[in-house]
């Protein structure tokens, strides 16, 4: 896989209008707080705290302030330095990056932003270390940033001058055979669950709910991605088709406000603050602490389903576009599948879906149609022989099974004393420190499988395809889920458009890493505007046919115009309320999160109140 195609870069597997207006009490306890358009200060400024100043905070937090700095200041241009070439040799690693607060897991994006570290960093183990870092920022008017996994590609997770808030080393995961969230009993039935602290991976929670407790949650496809934010993200998985979102499966959370408080949110306790967690993007309503998330009974089977087919011709490629979304439609379909199909140039197709619920035979039997089909033309040829595999689904994330059966899937954590069940899967480790040109999401509803709308889809397809390649992440719209996964996607703050959407379209590009004063780093910018320029291209043709289309909040464009209607549709005025509610001065800020458009672009001048 190369780096710079971030669209093979997408965890394929093989076997923020509405303002601030009043400083009154509020009634969930939050309090009366001062509403003023003060800056946020900066090193160097007037009210900058004093060395004695961080010291305190030093002591509140059990030694765990870090004072930062990139690693490769001390860089020089021979990199004979043994610590610069060190993180030099582990910047391919996303676990080493993730352990790294002066990192981020994206470098950057074009003419967007740049990968810089924090000031200061509170490197959390509990709760009320956080309470310590958000009443020290709030009283010394401080920019906030909040990172776990730090994989936000419109770096929310980062910014100079800051003061940090860093969840990695909260990473606990506990199983529960009877949950009932605070407050909830005689109202929410008992139910199987996992706790998770705001820094754990998601490959920390399959290894306790699945290959050790034989369960499913519902995560993401990356297993080097924080739980929290993919959650509050909305967060979709290979089989998000089957269980609806991760946001859809919060039970209850633990979160630090603006005011310093530490509050349970769930169906009835702090509701709204529990309803914006689920979808309304990471960073803007407080730091989650904790997480509960539902599990399910395992499947007895996961699967993959890979390869490629070239057409000799235009008038191939499109009737092989054409073949694919009817074959889509006819058998895909349905709960059992998910991941994508690839569009390109040059007129090739790739398909690399995952299922679950089917044996190897089931799914060959299920695909033997298409590739009858594709086989009976001269002109199209499969190039990347068909293969389907499958294995116990307790076994999907299960490092001592892969490393046997399945090696070259897989990239260990190869760190000494790494944690021997710690991989990433080894096309997303590729893209670890990458520098997005530009990326762009838009959800294609269903009504476009209807056997009237598919030519005009397949058209649109083959259109978008000769500007720049598009993934079709079918696992990522939740048509065709079941009524009980729709209905709890439907009570979260993600787009509407999602439930009625049969996947969501991405067209993206990047190149190597270009973290600041890293040698070597040059990015080539006039080629990073030709993708961008491309990129654009190719989502106009889609959402010809898909007006209004919204998009995937923590996969989208940096520079999207009207993001509240986009990333939140008829939700944002709801979540402008509970940000109004639990966050008035604006303490948390994210780029394009709720409330954001109060803020100067940096995050650091108020514009209005």
């Amino acid at each position: 896989m190369k780096r710079r195609d971030l669209l093979k870069a997408a965890a394929t597997l093989p076997l923020t209008p509405l303002l601030m207006r009043s400083g009154t009490a509020l009634a969930h306890g939050v309090g009366t707080m001062a509403i003023n358009l003060r800056s946020r200060v900066r090193p160097g400024q007037p009210g900058w705290p004093a060395a004695t100043e961080w010291d305190r905070l030093k002591r509140r937090v059990g030694g765990r302030l870090l004072k930062l700095e990139s690693p490769f200041v001390s860089c020089s241009a021979s990199q004979t330095d043994s610590a610069c070439a060190q993180m030099l040799k582990q910047l391919d690693n996303p676990f080493a990056v993730g352990d790294s607060p002066e990192l981020t897991q994206t470098s950057g994006w074009a003419d967007a932003w740049t990968s810089q570290p924090s000031a200061y960093a509170v490197a959390a183990k509990r709760a009320a270390d956080v309470v310590a870092a958000i009443n020290f920022a709030r009283q010394h008017h401080l920019r906030l940033v909040v990172k776990g996994g730090g994989h936000s590609y419109q770096g929310t997770s980062d910014s100079a001058d800051s003061l940090l808030v860093w969840t990695r080393h909260m990473n606990q995961v506990r199983l529960h055979d009877a949950f009932v969230p605070q407050g909830c009993a005689g109202y929410i039935a008992p139910q199987t669950a996992v706790d998770v602290e705001a820094g754990a991976m998601w490959i920390d929670v399959y290894n306790a709910v699945t290959t050790h407790g034989a369960r499913y949650v519902q995560g993401g496809g990356c297993t080097t991605v924080g739980v929290a934010g993919l959650v509050q993200s909305g967060g979709f998985g290979s089989f998000s088709k089957r269980w609806g979102t991760a946001a859809s499966n919060l039970l209850e959370a633990e979160v630090v406000t603006a005011d310093g408080q530490v509050r349970i949110a769930n169906a009835r306790t702090n509701p709204e603050l529990f309803w914006g967690l689920k979808g309304g993007g990471g960073g803007s309503l407080g730091v989650v602490t904790r997480l509960t998330l539902r599990t399910f009974e395992l499947p007895e089977f996961f699967g993959g389903v890979n390869f490629t087919i070239k057409a000799d011709s235009d008038a191939a490629y499109r009737a092989l576009i054409a073949e694919a979304v009817s074959f889509y439609q006819r058998a895909l379909f349905n709960p059992h599948w998910g991941e994508q199909m690839k569009l390109y140039g040059r007129n090739i197709l790739e398909v690399s879906m995952m299922f679950q619920g089917h044996s190897k035979q089931q799914a060959e039997q299920i695909w033997t149609p298409f590739l009858e089909w594709v086989q009976a033309r001269k002109d199209c040829q499969i190039t990347k022989p068909f293969e389907a595999l499958a294995a116990l689904a307790k076994h999907l994330w299960d490092a001592e099974f892969l490393r046997k059966y399945l090696p070259d899937a897989i990239a260990m954590d190869d760190r000494p004393n790494a944690p021997r069940d710690r991989f990433a899967w080894a096309g997303d480790r590729e893209q670890a420190g990458s520098f997005i040109h530009g990326y762009q999401s838009a959800w294609l509803p269903a009504t476009l499988l209807q056997l009237d709308q598919q030519t005009k889809l397949a058209d649109a397809l083959f259109t978008a395809a000769q500007h720049w390649g598009v993934s079709l992440h079918f696992n990522k719209g939740l048509a065709g889920a079941p009524v009980d996964s729709i209905d709890r996607a439907r009570d979260t703050a993600t787009h509407p458009q999602v439930l009625d959407a049969f996947a969501l379209a991405i067209s993206a590009n990047g190149g190597d890493p270009a973290f600041p004063g890293m040698p070597g780093a040059k990015p080539d910018l006039a080629k990073a505007r030709r993708d961008a320029a491309a990129i654009e291209h190719t989502m106009a043709a889609l959402r010809a046919v898909a007006p209004n289309a919204g998009c995937y909040v923590s996969e989208s464009d940096y520079f999207l115009r009207d993001w509240q209607q986009g990333f939140w549709g008829s939700n944002y005025p709801r979540l402008a309320a509970a940000k109004r509610e639990y966050d008035p001065d604006g303490l948390f800020f994210v780029h394009h999160g709720v409330g954001s458009e109060d803020w100067s672009p940096d995050g650091f001048t108020r514009l209005r109140r």
